[in-house]
């Protein structure tokens, strides 16, 4: 589905209209972003794709701040992928240098508001620089209760699956399983997003119509939103966000079910 505003909300101008029209509604608990486009942005104003990148950055920080504001509870971040490897070597220096970066500046700030950060993927392979304020920011913001940022990072879907696999199967053979014992919830802890609820909505800027091996297990019954291909990454915002929660709360969730 591309981007659309129903004819309603055109009336919302201000954010504070649409903060007010979000909140009358429930909100989704748990929003997934692929975070698309920083490359083209950059291309097309002539600028490397490190600029993308950098503007990139600074978006994510007005997502974090509004998606607190307004309860989220859990906000997912397609950072890096196990494919992205195959990008050239100035880039994802460039890409680790940004996540590192952000996190010296802002992990006081977001401790001090209750956020939580927690990653997704395989530390293993991260270079030593991200490793380790990664480690610090996860220990820090421990036991903060606000909305939890989780940061896919060197994550792939199908690599999680079979992670997953292999685990389950491993403990089979050493005893602390029974084949009867494996259920989709017995499953679910197994995976990197194991005690974190499936995505209500999963946004994907930049108008690709995939999910390009993020959360494929945990997207069963998410609603998706792919923006038009005009809109990418560095030029999301805070309203943008609160539109898409408006779109995801005039659809009907049904879960294989009917409604009257």
């Amino acid at each position: 589905m591309s981007w659309k505003i129903p004819f309603y909300r055109k009336r919302l101008k201000t954010e504070t209209e649409l903060i007010h029209a979000v909140e009358g509604r429930p909100i989704p608990k748990h929003i997934a972003i692929i975070m698309d486009g920083n490359g083209r942005w950059a291309k097309a104003r002539k600028l490397p794709r490190s600029a993308g990148h950098r503007q990139g950055v600074e978006v994510l920080r007005d997502i974090i701040s509004i998606c607190s504001q307004i309860a989220i509870k859990h906000l997912t971040l397609f950072a890096f992928s196990t494919e992205n490897w195959k990008r050239s070597e100035a880039e994802i220096q460039t890409l680790m240098s940004l996540l590192v970066e952000f996190l010296q500046k802002e992990i006081a700030e977001l401790h001090e508001k209750g956020v939580k950060i927690w990653m997704l993927g395989d530390m293993q392979g991260l270079p030593e620089e991200a490793t380790r304020e990664i480690e610090y920011a996860i220990k820090l913001t421990k036991n903060n209760k606000g909305l939890q940022v989780n940061i896919a990072l060197n994550y792939g879907s199908r690599v999680e699956i079979v992670r997953a696999a292999k685990n389950i199967a491993e403990d089979i053979l050493k005893g602390r399983l029974t084949l009867n014992d494996i259920t989709e919830e017995c499953f679910s802890h197994y995976l990197y997003t194991d005690g974190i609820p499936d995505p209500d909505l999963l946004i994907r800027t930049s108008g690709e119509f995939r999910l390009s091996n993020f959360l494929l297990y945990q997207s069963a019954y998410t609603e998706f939103l792919f923006t038009k291909k005009q809109l990418l990454w560095p030029d999301f915002n805070r309203q943008k966000l609160l539109e898409s929660i408006l779109e995801y709360q005039n659809r009907s969730r049904r879960y294989g079910g009917i409604t009257e």
